[in-house]
C-alpha cells in the first residue's frame, strides 16, 4: 500500500511537471501567433493576405504601365546621327551638318543644314524604315547610316 500511495505521488507530480510545462508551452505559441497588437494568428495571416494582394495589385498596374512605357519608347526618337561636313570650298569650319533622328523602326528625318557665306539653309526629309522618298544627299546617308548602326558624331573632310 506504501508503495502504492508512492507511486500515485510520483505520478502526480509528473502530472503538475507536465501541467505547467504545456501551460507554459501554451504561453510562447499564443505569443509567437498573435500579431503585435494582440490579434490571433487568422487575423494576422488574413492582413498579411491583404497585404500580398495589394502588392499583387500593384505589379500588375506596373506591368501594364511598363508596357505602355516600352511602347512610347518605340516611337521616340532614340537613334541620332550628326554628320558635319563643308559643303563648299569657299567657307570652312566644317559648319554645315545633316542630323538623322530615328525611333526604333527607323521612322524619323534627316534634318540638314548647307552653311554658305551668303547665308545657311536648312532641309528636313521625313523617313520610314530608314529609307525617305526624297533623294537624300550623301552626308543625310551617311548620318542615317550612322543613326540606325548607334554612331553618333561624324565629321567630314572638305568637300
Amino acid at each position: 500500500m506504501v508503495g502504492l500511495a508512492a507511486g500515485v505521488v510520483v505520478l502526480l507530480l509528473l502530472v503538475l511537471w507536465l501541467w505547467r510545462r504545456t501551460r507554459r508551452l501554451g504561453r510562447r505559441l499564443d505569443a509567437l501567433t498573435r500579431g503585435e497588437d494582440g490579434r490571433d494568428l487568422a487575423a494576422v495571416l488574413d492582413a498579411h493576405l491583404d497585404k500580398v494582394f495589394a502588392v499583387s495589385s500593384e505589379v500588375d498596374e506596373l506591368t501594364v504601365r511598363t508596357a505602355v512605357a516600352e511602347a512610347n519608347l518605340r516611337r521616340s526618337f532614340q537613334r541620332i546621327a550628326l554628320v558635319r561636313f563643308n559643303p563648299f570650298e569657299d567657307t570652312g569650319g566644317n559648319q554645315s551638318f545633316a542630323l538623322a533622328l530615328v525611333d526604333a523602326n527607323g521612322d524619323g528625318l534627316v534634318l540638314s543644314s548647307l552653311h554658305s557665306r551668303t547665308g545657311t539653309r536648312v532641309y528636313a526629309k521625313s523617313l520610314v524604315g530608314g529609307r525617305s522618298e526624297a533623294a537624300l544627299s550623301d552626308e543625310e546617308t551617311q548620318a542615317v547610316r550612322d543613326a540606325m548602326s548607334g554612331q553618333t558624331v561624324r565629321t567630314n573632310a572638305a568637300g
